[in-house]
């Protein structure tokens, strides 16, 4: 599985933005914590943006950008062959980075390309990018040649496959296994459809978690149920 099958997954833009911000409120509710957040979501990430952020603590992270423009997203596989910084004779080092990537990239888009926030070194970050102008029909991805004899080569399948999924049950499992413990389907999938949030779904999913601590949480990360 690579970005262009991960593209051929993804729904519509705003049916993505509802499941990046479903994503950021569970892992508010369910870590019970703020900060250091796997998934996060911040309304207010730029001027006329918002972003969908994944961070999984060991090098791997992925950026969705929901602007007027539409959006632009990329994550980076720390062990992909197709990374900037890949120990393999694979490896590029360009200020590019892999191959087609980025080509035909949106010029609207372009500025996330050299944006700080993704590049180390003025190098963008990322093994997988894609995007989607606000008109579009359809997502887009570079010309990339793959690596062969790799079956997830930009690492797209690792990084996006919830989104891709978009169902409840998949989260729950993926969380299930992260945070080691067992969550109700039902609870999960009143935060994923964001309905407004109580304080049993709360404590269905974190016992003891007062949904007042909680709430001013959810709702800095664009979470409309409260």
């Amino acid at each position: 599985m690579t970005i262009y099958d991960v593209t051929r997954a993804l729904p519509d833009i705003e049916t993505l933005r509802d499941r990046c911000r479903a994503m950021a409120a569970l892992e508010l509710v369910i870590s019970g914590e703020e900060d250091d957040a796997y998934f996060s979501y911040d309304p207010q990430w730029g001027p006329g943006e918002e972003a969908a952020l994944m961070d999984n603590g060991s090098g791997d992270d992925y950026a969705i950008v929901f602007s007027a423009a539409g959006v632009f997203g990329h994550g980076f596989d720390h062990e992909s062959v197709m990374s900037p910084w890949a120990d393999t004779d694979t490896a590029v080092d360009n200020e590019d980075g892999w191959p087609g990537l980025t080509d035909g990239i949106a010029e609207a888009f372009r500025p996330y390309l050299t944006e700080p926030a993704f590049c180390v070194d003025g190098v963008l970050n990322a093994t997988a990018v894609f995007w989607r102008e606000t008109a579009d029909t359809q997502w887009h991805a570079g010309r990339v040649e793959f690596p062969e004899g790799k079956a997830d080569p930009d690492g797209a399948d690792y990084l996006f496959e919830l989104l891709a999924a978009g169902t409840p049950e998949a989260y729950r499992d993926f969380a299930e296994d992260y945070y080691e413990t067992d969550l109700p389907l039902d609870a999960v999938r009143h935060v994923w459809e964001l309905r407004p949030l109580t304080q049993a779904v709360v404590d269905a999913l974190n016992p003891g978690l007062p949904l007042a601590a909680v709430a001013p949480r959810v709702a800095r990360a664009g979470y409309p149920g409260v």
